[in-house]
């Protein structure tokens, strides 16, 4: 910007948009990471996880996507381990941030408790991550084996995406 001051609803409109999304990364209790196939794109892998509403913040928003899709009324405390931007892609016309939170590690009771809704996806998995790399794309597979690493060392990563899956 030219350094001119402009008011606060001036400003804003210059400034590029974005919509939030919050998920929770979750694997069994070997560490096996979990994840359901998008009923609209069976290509694609996904963790819990959608869109904030408005009024919530990321965390609010994963535990209720994962509420909603899963069935499971998760009880861990929020730590992030991933940011995820996207730039406008393909007919999605705004930047999207996402907000990995760990999950937790779900007991097989849980995992076999799941209830999908079949709106948004069709089949839970289980798997080890070098099966995840043999069944997804190449970039699914690079989001997914960092955010496990992040979960392995403490240290939450920054991802950026800048084509489809």
């Amino acid at each position: 910007m030219s350094g001119t001051w402009l008011p606060p609803e001036q400003y804003i409109a210059t400034l590029p948009k974005a919509t939030v999304y919050g998920c929770l990364f979750v694997t069994d209790e070997a560490d096996q990471p979990i994840q359901l196939r998008a009923a609209r794109n069976p290509d694609l892998w996904q963790w819990p996880g959608g869109n904030m509403d408005p009024g919530e913040t990321p965390w609010q928003c994963a535990l209720r996507e994962c509420r909603e899709e899963t069935g499971l009324r998760l009880t861990v405390a929020p730590c992030l381990l991933a940011v995820h931007f996207l730039p406008p892609l393909g007919q999605w016309t705004t930047h999207k941030i996402g907000f990995i939170f760990d999950g937790g590690r779900l007991t097989r009771q849980q995992i076999d408790s799941i209830v999908l809704d079949p709106e948004e996806h069709t089949e839970v998995a289980v798997k080890p991550l070098d099966v995840w790399r043999k069944d997804i794309s190449p970039q699914s597979f690079a989001r997914l084996d960092a955010v496990a690493r992040a979960r392995r060392t403490g240290a939450a990563c920054y991802l950026e995406q800048t084509t489809l899956p």
